[in-house]
């Protein structure tokens, strides 16, 4: 399971370092594609494969689905980690994320966010529910 926020950023050579921790779980390549929110997700080739299943029982007759379909798979791409850790993130993406320099990358069950510092706090600035409000949806997913 990926968990933690670690903040990072990216060199000349448009590399950002995977943290340690999650780079045991990820191996030596992963899928890196546009995520929700403005940031982009990391999976495992196992993940990624998983997701894959998933959004293959979408029904194609039905426009959302195929939108949602697109947004992952045509910017999806398979990145090679090197021996430093690091991936090389590509210049659609970076645009998409508003990735300049400094970023955050956060753990989120089966997948990174990498988050552009700006929109990260941004996000967060903006969208703290309040603990009321997080009851209220844990009990309606039942959680």
């Amino acid at each position: 399971m990926l968990m933690g926020k670690y903040q990072n950023s990216i060199d000349a050579k448009y590399r950002m370092i995977i943290p340690s921790k999650h780079r045991d779980e990820l191996g030596y390549h992963c899928v890196l594609t546009k995520g929700m929110d403005k940031c982009l997700y990391i999976y495992s080739l196992t993940d990624w494969e998983n997701f894959m299943k998933k959004l293959s029982t979408l029904p194609t007759s039905d426009l959302s689905s195929r939108q949602f379909m697109r947004h992952f798979y045509a910017n999806a791409c398979e990145c090679e980690i090197d021996k430093q850790g690091r991936i090389v993130i590509p210049q659609d993406l970076r645009e998409y994320a508003n990735i300049e320099k400094e970023l955050v990358t956060v753990g989120v069950l089966d997948k990174i966010e990498v988050w552009s510092k700006m929109e990260w706090e941004n996000a967060e600035n903006g969208t703290q529910p309040d603990p009321s409000q997080i009851a209220q949806k844990m009990a309606e997913y039942g959680i």
